[in-house]
């Protein structure tokens, strides 16, 4: 694909998207859980819709119900259309089997052409089932290999994994304060970590009023580290996902990291681009012919 994108309709004054590869502004979409994503879906998806795509992450380690070849085919044709290939957050489930498995995963994943290897814990029933230091040697042995560790870091434990909750404000789980996310924050980029995956569940995801948002998280970290070594997950839940990447754009950055549902990228570039729905572009417009 070439950098220089050719847009029909070019006279109309849109927001421009930086061409690829961005630094930031990345829209990272899931693969395969939520959905039976097929290799020819992907080709047609970044055939039609490639030039907003900059990742492609396999969900809840499903790389491991697929052949290796199907495998290897995903990331190929991601890497044709410059999209990196996001591990997910697969490593969870490596760990509670056997830890000494770990390099065997990290050797797989870079032998099938996995650039972005997620490390997270949000499954575990307690923050220290999975430890904070060991998590930190595994970014480590990430980097050591050339691909791009990418933690998740999340205020709540044993949530996510598809299961959709309501109210964790009221939740008895572990709920960790901004301090906590950034003290971890600062030991993955220690370690090398080359940004920071945001769990949406018990910040934006689950939480039925937006006014109920933990938004003091998203702000402290933001003004930690800046928007553009973070990315932000949005709720696989449609009318959950308008809410929450419309508030990014407005609240957060234009060029705000993004990892959603694909059906939902066309909506969002929609927004990003300032080409339809966002009311505000017409408020104040009289036209006379």
């Amino acid at each position: 694909m070439e950098n220089l994108y050719q847009r029909s309709f070019d006279f109309v004054d849109l927001k421009p998207l930086a061409p690829k590869p961005r630094q930031s502004g990345l829209t990272e979409i899931r693969g395969p859980y939520y959905e039976a994503f097929t290799v020819q879906q992907l080709n047609d998806l970044l055939k039609t819709w490639g030039y907003y795509i900059d990742g492609f992450k396999f969900a809840g380690g499903t790389q491991a119900l697929l052949t290796a070849n199907t495998v290897k085919a995903f990331t190929d044709l991601a890497h044709e259309h410059q999209v990196y290939v996001n591990t997910g957050g697969f490593i969870e489930r490596i760990v509670i089997q056997d830890p000494k498995n770990i390099d065997h995963y990290l050797q797989e994943t870079q032998r099938l052409g996995f650039d972005v290897v997620e490390v997270s814990s949000g499954m575990f029933e307690h923050p220290q089932d999975f430890r904070l230091d060991d998590q930190v040697e595994i970014v480590k042995r990430i980097k050591k290999m050339g691909m791009k560790p990418k933690p998740e870091i999340t205020i709540m434990s044993s949530v996510g994994g598809g299961v959709q909750e309501f109210d964790y404000k009221n939740k008895t789980k572990s709920v960790k304060t901004p301090e906590e996310l950034i003290e971890e924050g600062e030991r993955f980029f220690e370690a090398g970590a080359h940004m920071l995956m945001v769990e949406s569940e018990g910040i934006t995801e689950g939480i039925a009023d937006p006014k109920d948002w933990r938004k003091d998280v998203i702000f402290a970290l933001v003004k930690a580290f800046g928007h553009e070594k973070l990315m932000f997950e949005i709720s696989p839940e449609d009318d959950e996902a308008r809410k929450t990447f419309k508030w990014y754009l407005k609240e957060v950055s234009a060029d705000v990291n993004l990892m959603m549902n694909a059906k939902n990228i066309v909506e969002f570039n929609a927004w990003r681009s300032h080409l339809w729905g966002d009311r505000t572009l017409w408020k104040n417009k009289k036209i006379t012919l």
